[in-house]
């Protein structure tokens, strides 16, 4: 009977590791393998920079252009995220400009305060004297005109001028008569009403820096209740008032009259002009009738005589000369009246527009 071989009789050598793994356990050789047991080979990472280290090493230019490119646009994509464009305006967004606007900007000027500062440079106080040996004759015609004025009836009180001061016993300190003017030329012309300078015989004029002169009788226009005088010293740099015809004037247009109401001021007040073409008659002066006359509703009173009544735009369209109060008081009671600056060309000698 033969017997079996205990050995195999292959000749090849078995490896170390095929020995462990026939000499493990049945059980063990059935279990899964460890993960790290096995390479699982470069990653995609290193794959795709071997790859680029080939071509780079290939073509050195190719790859100096691709990096150029790709710096490029992650510049111009970096500047486009922290540049966004500018979002379209809206209606909302326009309407809240506006009224940011409004809300944190200062309101302008009102028109009667831009007028009045255009003005202001040219208003003067006009100062009137009277010397003691006239003194005597001013009364007398005073008290004869006095007799010639016509009797009011009981109750009633006609209209009378804007006289802003009686003739006094000639105090040399303190003015006889008190009114307004205008300068209207730089050589120191200034015209004002006639009844302001008639009751006097020496005139000083105050202008807007302060300083004075005395004023010398230039020419007068009666029918129209103006007068021209001139300053003797004039301020270095004078500024004359600026003129405006009144063709373009219509009831309700916005004035502005300046002047030394009470001697009192530069005092400003603002209305409308009332009507056109009005007549006034005075009542003391010998019943002088004002024809042509502009009706305004800002308040003027005594002093205020001989001063401008200017537009919106600073410019001269009359010089007041009157107003109206039914109770007699002498004082505002909502109707002035003004001459146009149109009848000035003849009291200052040549056309003034």
């Amino acid at each position: 009977m033969k017997r079996n071989a205990l050995y195999s009789r292959a000749t090849r050598k078995r490896s170390v590791a095929s020995a462990a793994v026939s000499a493990a356990p049945s059980h063990a050789q059935s279990s899964p393998p460890l993960e790290d047991s096995f390479d699982d080979g470069p990653g995609l990472a290193s794959i795709a920079w071997g790859h680029v280290r080939r071509v780079g090493q290939a073509h050195p230019r190719t790859l100096l252009i691709a990096a150029s490119v790709l710096i490029t646009v992650a510049l111009v994509g970096t500047w486009a995220l922290l540049n966004p464009p500018p979002r379209p305006l809206t209606q909302s967004d326009i309407d809240g400009a506006v009224q940011y606007t409004l809300s944190n900007n200062p309101r302008p000027p009102a028109d009667s305060a831009r007028a009045a500062a255009i003005v202001a440079p040219s208003v003067v106080e006009v100062k009137g004297f009277l010397s003691p040996e006239h003194a005597a004759a001013a009364a007398a015609r005073a008290a004869q005109a006095a007799k010639r004025k016509p009797q009011a009836a009981p109750g009633v009180s006609p209209p009378s001028r804007d006289k802003p001061l009686e003739a006094g016993a000639g105090d040399q300190d303190q003015p006889d008569a008190i009114g307004s003017g205008v300068v209207v030329d730089e050589h120191g012309s200034i015209l004002t009403s006639l009844h302001v300078i008639s009751g006097t015989d020496r005139w000083v004029v105050e202008f807007a820096d302060g300083s004075e002169s005395e004023a010398d009788f230039v020419g007068s226009q009666p029918e129209n209740d103006l007068a021209v005088i001139k300053a003797k010293h004039v301020p270095d740099e004078l500024k004359p008032a600026v003129l405006a015809s009144t063709a373009g004037l219509r009831p309700g247009d916005q004035v502005v009259a300046t002047g030394f109401p009470f001697g009192m001021g530069p005092s400003v007040t603002a209305g409308v002009v009332s009507g056109l073409k009005r007549e006034f008659v005075d009542a003391e002066h010998d019943h002088l009738k004002l024809t042509n006359l502009i009706q305004f509703d800002a308040a003027v009173n005594p002093g205020n005589s001989g001063g401008p009544l200017v537009n919106r735009d600073g410019e001269v369209v009359g010089v007041v000369a009157a107003i109206v109060n039914p109770s007699g008081a002498g004082v505002f009671a909502g109707i002035g009246f003004a001459v146009p600056i149109e009848n000035a060309a003849r009291a200052l000698g040549e056309n003034p527009l």
